[in-house]
């Protein structure tokens, strides 16, 4: 899907291992394992109502200028995006990066709890720039927009060059803590 395409294009993947401390691959490799739970997260959120009205309530708080043009990572707020992963996972946020982190496609679970504050605010913002083109009405409330914004995320699969090992992780092991978002 394009906006997958856009959302994966914009994020600085060079910036992320440099601040991570790791090789590009490595980077590559923990953003392709976080971004659909992320993505997924969300989504699960999104389907309740309450979820649905807070994730609104948070888009409209983040500058899509963010993701304009490529995303510069010394923009990028880790402690927002560290509430952000708390309340996309609740309380099942340290299983979440124990089942991406457990495998083999994918780096430890040290580097996974690293790059999540990272690409949460990232999300967002590419989230609230999508939701702005869909409708400046308030077309994010009631999961509508969202939901179809997320859908289309999400439909495409996390594709790139994962051959379904990622998509496994998250199908499998994250479809049960994200079934009922973060209860």
């Amino acid at each position: 899907m394009a906006a997958v395409d856009d959302l994966s294009a914009a994020i600085p993947i060079d910036q992320i291992a440099t601040r991570l401390g790791v090789d590009r691959a490595t980077a590559q490799s923990a953003v392709e394992a976080a971004l659909p739970a992320l993505l997924g997260g969300l989504s699960a959120n999104a389907q309740d109502p309450a979820g649905a009205a807070s994730l609104a309530a948070a888009l409209g708080t983040k500058d899509p200028a963010l993701v304009a043009g490529g995303v510069d990572l010394d923009q990028v707020d880790p402690d927002d995006g560290a509430k952000i992963v708390r309340n996309v996972f609740g309380s099942n946020q340290d299983q979440v990066v124990a089942a991406l982190g457990s495998s083999p496609k994918t780096p430890d679970q040290s580097i996974i709890a690293k790059v999540l504050p990272l690409l949460a605010p990232i999300v967002l913002a590419f989230l609230a720039k999508q939701m702005s083109g869909k409708s400046s009405a308030g077309g994010a409330q009631g999961g509508g927009g969202l939901g179809d914004v997320l859908g289309g995320l999400l439909g495409g699969g996390s594709g790139s060059s994962s051959g379904g090992g990622v998509g496994d992780v998250l199908g499998g092991l994250l479809g049960g803590l994200l079934g009922g978002g973060k209860r």
